[in-house]
């Protein structure tokens, strides 16, 4: 069944889902977090990673390493959050480790470095900009696994995500089918809506409440 929901998914877009989102008063839409480079859309489930200020000066292994590490599944996105302003919370070693385990991209509500290496080896990278300052002594992982906060969003482990060049969208794992039928639906109307529109329809009658009430009610075109 998630292959299924993945598969519908793909053929929506950002704007789509935040507006079923919006339709059941779910967050999920988030403002900021946009490629970093010319990137893909991606679509996958989340596996999140929670940062940290670095509060000592003994080794430890480098944030997210060993969460890509224990990555086994086909489908998912690297979804990082709580780093400092200014500085990276990824890089190209982190992009090319994340490449060889068929792990669809990176969401970070940060920032990142190497934006250039990333594109190189096509590894789609979302966030708030990007810095050349290294996380190195100044970052760490805190946990992974867990709900995390994104950008004023609750993202849980296995969650949907989806991210184009207007930004980034999260899907409870539990709500995922309801929003996709009701997306689906929009989807349609909306198409409706332009071809009336190009065809000659007013584009006060077509945007008027009450047509995006018709979608929302599930009444036919």
């Amino acid at each position: 069944m998630p292959a299924d929901f993945l598969a519908r998914l793909e053929r929506l877009d950002t704007t789509t889902v935040s507006d079923a989102l919006d339709f059941l008063s779910l967050p999920g839409a988030t403002v900021g977090l946009r490629p970093l480079w010319n990137c893909p859309r991606i679509v996958g489930r989340a596996s999140t990673v929670q940062l940290g200020p670095k509060t000592d000066s003994s080794p430890t292994v480098h944030l997210i390493s060993p969460v890509i590490a224990a990555i086994t599944a086909g489908d998912r996105i690297l979804v990082i959050t709580g780093g400092i302003d200014g500085v990276s919370c990824w890089g190209d070693i982190l992009a090319n480790a994340a490449k060889v385990k068929g792990i669809r991209g990176t969401v970070i509500d940060g920032f990142s470095r190497d934006i250039d290496a990333n594109e190189e080896i096509a590894y789609p990278i979302y966030g708030r900009g990007a810095t050349m300052v290294s996380a190195r002594n100044r970052v760490v992982q805190v946990n992974a696994g867990q709900p995390i906060n994104v950008a004023g969003v609750t993202v849980a482990e296995g969650d949907y995500v989806i991210a184009d060049r207007c930004g980034s969208v999260f899907v409870p794992a539990s709500r995922i089918d309801e929003v996709l039928d009701l997306a689906e639906r929009i989807a349609r109307r909306q198409d409706g809506m332009a071809q009336a529109v190009r065809a000659g329809r007013s584009v006060e009658d077509v945007m008027h409440d009450k047509e995006f009430e018709a979608i929302n009610s599930g009444a036919p075109k």
